[in-house]
């Protein structure tokens, strides 16, 4: 591990959009077109091995949660194993180690509608320093922006600053069914689910928000969100109202209190308040309608084995943590855990996972996948790395026999259907693959790509093309070889990926010869009321 940077003066973020420390270079001239895997080991031992190295890969990623109370920064080291079954030959994830937590800070505002850049560039700098990381080691990763903190109005441009000082491939995400999605995982509610084959309710209660995340079998099915955390009233050692953000002071009139910034309010009212919110919370969450929701609600609710909770409230719902931090965190949390003990909540409560960190958690090491072994890349240079493509799953009949007239017709109505104009921006086609990998059928459904990008192929735009089976490399081969499409193609195979997407693709990684393809969301500002499934 390289020596951490010494001591800088303080700087804002604008800062770290340039400069040395974000170059990587190497010694010799020749152009690089690929980064290394991390996992080579000492002479003789089984990773020198080329065919273990091709199977198994070390990340470095980091997890950088900048939330409506807290912000916080975790590097963990990921462990992937390429599974090769059927068709496919996916990583998985096999392993993780966490290499360093950050304490938690309060996230610092500048005033009631910006974050304080500053502070949170020193304190982003002073995680990477006692890590001993440097961004040229991490090799993805996620800067997350969540509840109050991504309301405000340079949320966004922190974000990709945030990004661009983290590494190369770390990426800003936001949204509140990408966090639930984070901390679901992060919480480790989707590996209980896995492990004990269950359906698990993850509740994630922040500083603004609570995120819901019904995981079946390991896996996420549905999330939401509603408008109730516990930083959104602040008082003082005195009992003075230090900070009121709008919903706080929407909830306080609806529990009955016409507080506003300075009001002096006793522990007994607050105590109202938060006993006031448990109950409601609580039977929001089963409700289908409420105006508390940021999304429409969870539609499927039965079933459910057991429920957990993370965030920063969850440390009181478990009893982990008994310090005031002038907030309604505690008290909520408390009133909670008293109600759902006296079983007004109608689900029983699991044993406690990670709970401020699970959103961190989740950023560090939810935003990877590797491609397959067949990739076909046209031309390394031109082509990686990308970043901010958004993803289109046409909906294609992949059947015994492929009818390439029917795929292009639906690749061109899923286009429309998303309001784009293809050949006028990047966009990632995303297909699951299926039935057996015959010429007559990689050549139709090659054909039926070439029919459906028409303006694509003729201003030489590139191609982007992403599928779960390892087909890659034969219909890239039959689309710049066999058709001789002027454009550049990439094909890259062995990730699953959905509308709404936006992907990342790194350099190919040698020895494994992988591309790896982060996943991410670029929602800044509340999420549109619709259902969300994953």
């Amino acid at each position: 591990m390289k020596k951490p940077p010494a001591p800088k003066p303080p700087h804002t973020l604008a800062d770290h959009a340039y400069g040395e420390e974000l170059e990587h270079t190497h010694d010799d001239e020749s152009d690089h077109d690929h980064d290394h895997d991390h996992d080579v080991g000492p002479a003789g031992a089984i990773e020198d091995n080329p065919l273990w190295q091709a199977d198994n890969i070390t990340l470095t990623s980091v997890g950088i949660d900048i939330g409506s109370a807290g912000t916080q920064v975790i590097f963990s080291r990921v462990r992937m194993r390429r599974m090769g079954e059927d068709l496919s030959s996916r990583y998985f994830v096999v392993g993780r180690e966490t290499l360093y937590e950050s304490p938690v800070a309060l996230t610092p505002y500048s005033s009631d509608v910006r974050i304080d850049e500053r502070a949170i560039g020193e304190l982003i700098d002073d995680a990477y320093g006692a890590a001993g990381i440097h961004p040229d080691e991490v090799d993805t990763g996620s800067v997350i922006l969540t509840g109050e903190a991504l309301r405000r109005e340079n949320a966004q441009a922190i974000g990709e600053l945030l990004a661009e000082m983290g590494g190369e491939f770390v990426c800003a995400t936001a949204g509140h069914h990408m966090e639930a999605m984070l901390a679901a995982y992060g919480s480790g509610a989707a590996k209980r689910s896995h492990d004990e084959n269950q359906n698990i309710l993850n509740v994630d209660i922040g500083g603004g928000t609570t995120k819901l995340a019904l995981v079946t079998h390991g896996k996420v099915e549905e999330t939401a969100a509603i408008h109730v955390g516990g930083r959104l009233v602040v008082v003082d050692e005195a009992g003075r109202i230090t900070r009121l953000d709008p919903q706080g002071a929407k909830l306080s009139r609806a529990a009955g209190f016409n507080w506003q910034l300075g009001t002096q309010v006793s522990r007994a009212d607050l105590e109202r308040l938060t006993e006031w919110l448990a109950d409601t919370l609580l039977a929001t969450i089963p409700a289908r309608r409420s105006d508390l929701f940021l999304t429409e609600p969870l539609r499927e609710l039965s079933g459910i084995d057991g429920v957990m909770f993370s965030g920063g409230v969850a440390e009181y719902v478990y009893g982990r943590e008994e310090r005031d931090f002038g907030d309604l965190g505690r008290g909520l949390g408390y009133a909670i855990r008293k109600r759902v003990d006296a079983g007004r909540f109608p689900w029983r409560l699991l044993p406690a996972g990670e709970c401020i960190r699970a959103t961190a958690f989740g950023a560090s090491e939810y935003s990877v996948q590797l491609s397959g072994n067949t990739v076909y890349i046209s031309s390394p240079a031109d082509l990686l790395p990308r970043k901010n493509l958004q993803v289109l799953q046409p909906a294609v009949d992949l059947g015994a026999k492929i009818d390439a007239k029917a795929v292009a017709r639906a690749i061109r109505e899923h286009f429309t259907a998303f309001d784009i104009a293809e050949g006028e921006n990047e966009v990632a086609l995303a297909f699951r693959w299926r039935g057996v990998p015959e010429y007559e059928r990689l050549a139709a459904f090659a054909r039926a790509i070439k029919a459906s990008l028409p303006r694509t192929c003729e201003q030489g735009k590139p191609i982007y093309l992403i599928l779960d089976g390892d087909v890659g490399h034969t219909i890239g081969a039959i689309l710049k070889e066999d058709f001789a499409l002027r454009c550049e193609v990439l094909v890259i195979d062995g990730i699953s990926l959905r509308d709404f997407d936006y992907i990342d693709l790194g350099r190919i990684r040698m020895p494994s010869h992988t591309v790896p393809v982060t996943i991410k969301s670029l929602v800044f500002g509340q999420d549109p009321r619709v259902p969300h499934h994953h």
